[in-house]
């Protein structure tokens, strides 16, 4: 398959990340995944997914290091689909995705919401800098630059980085 990663943009990570779990179906296999799904017919079931179609996209998971397969039966040989630690770290991602599309909605017309486990309250997931604390949504007080990796025409796209910051 061919990649839809336009060549100047292989270098960028966003795009980069979109090629591994940009597809409809990943993310709603992630999602299950997150609820606790590990099993091939219970991702099925749940998201009326072929067979086909969920092979590769398991497969693809698998190979990306987001979900490893481990056998949970031996005769016949049945896997399981587990999330690595660097699948978990896509969650805050699915979070942020599913708070977006509920922002766009009535409260009353939102059919899933997160919540804190322990009050039931329900919780407004937001990206933040790790170091301040501070709220990321301002696209103007936080944008992009180049990064010390970053080839000339990454740093032509995105030439304002301050040097030593």
């Amino acid at each position: 398959m061919a990649s839809r990663i336009r060549l100047e943009d292989r270098e960028c990570p966003l795009s980069t990340t979109v090629q591994h779990v940009g597809e409809w179906w990943t993310l709603l296999i992630l999602h299950d995944a997150f609820d606790g799904y590990t099993r091939f017919d219970q991702f099925q079931e749940n998201l009326g997914i072929s067979s086909s179609m969920l092979t590769a996209r398991l497969k693809t998971l698998v190979a990306d290091g987001l979900l490893e397969r481990r056998p949970y039966q031996s005769n016949p040989v049945r896997h399981e689909y587990v999330l690595t630690d660097l699948g978990r770290t896509l969650r805050p991602v699915i979070l942020a995705l599913a708070a977006w599309g509920n922002s766009r909605l009535e409260p009353e017309r939102r059919s899933m919401i997160v919540v804190d486990a322990n009050s039931g309250d329900e919780v407004e997931p937001v990206i933040v800098d790790a170091r301040t604390g501070r709220r990321l949504d301002d696209s103007t007080t936080y944008v992009f630059a180049a990064g010390p990796a970053a080839s000339p025409a990454m740093r032509d796209r995105y030439p304002g980085r301050r040097e030593g910051a």
